[in-house]
């Protein structure tokens, strides 16, 4: 295949790649406490032998799929007046219970089960420094303080736990708002949690589809690009036919 249309191919598959993650980003605008995320890409250099009529190596500059950077920035803090709805308001995750090990999340959309524990919107159970927390209709309006004491009608009822890491840039996206990592978790010195408060996504719509817009650009000037290049194979060939034996 010509080095042009080599090239071309690199471009476009970036440019799919890019929108995919921008329609990923507006797919969870309303999700809470989304990141978004943005396509990373390096340069890859291919040195490849002269063509005819040259006497020096070429060299080919393509572009190489780099994995994605996740913003972490904290999306706005919307009062809901829901009373098991909780943001977290500065560093820090909630930790639940999953089938596949603890997982961490700022999703904290929370209800209860019929087992009266407080959970995620899958049905995982929110730690606390004990264990999930259970909540009876007995215990009446529940109060979650600032530091993630839970206390009801006859005292406390446990303290939701709120941890932090080293490098958040490590975490691994699963999926549902969770996060996972290798890394050990380290409970959050001043916990700041606000009750009836959810996190909303941190994606900006406008910045999302001016980025779209580019992508499209640069999309359609790299398929001008190859449609020029066949176009002047075609041509080529053309007039090689036409040459007489």
């Amino acid at each position: 295949m010509d080095n042009t249309l080599l090239v071309s191919l690199s471009h476009q598959l970036a440019s799919y790649r890019t929108m995919d993650v921008i329609a990923n980003n507006l797919a969870n605008l309303s999700t809470p406490a989304f990141k978004r995320e943005e396509a990373q890409f390096s340069q890859y250099v291919e040195t490849v032998p002269p063509s005819e009529g040259q006497t020096d190596p070429q060299t080919l500059t393509f572009v190489q799929d780099a994995g994605t950077i996740r913003d972490m920035s904290e999306g706005q803090l919307v009062r809901t007046g829901a009373p098991f709805d909780l943001a977290v308001n500065g560093k820090g995750y909630f930790v639940v219970q999953t089938a596949d090990g603890d997982r961490y999340t700022r999703n904290g959309h929370f209800s209860l089960n019929a087992q009266g524990e407080l959970v995620t919107q899958d049905g995982d159970a929110v730690q606390g420094d004990g264990g999930p927390i259970t909540i009876t209709p007995d215990d009446g309006d529940i109060h979650v303080a600032e530091d993630g004491t839970v206390s009801g009608a006859h005292g406390q009822l446990g303290k939701i736990r709120l941890v932090g890491f080293d490098d958040e840039s490590k975490l691994q996206k699963e999926g549902a708002s969770l996060y996972s990592t290798d890394q050990s978790p380290t409970p959050v010195a001043k916990p700041d949690i606000e009750q009836g408060t959810i996190e909303t996504s941190n994606v900006e719509p406008v910045v999302e589809i001016s980025q779209m817009l580019q992508v499209m650009r640069a999309y359609q000037a790299t398929a001008n690009l190859t449609q020029a290049q066949e176009d002047l194979m075609r041509q080529t060939i053309d007039k090689l036919g036409s040459v007489p034996n």
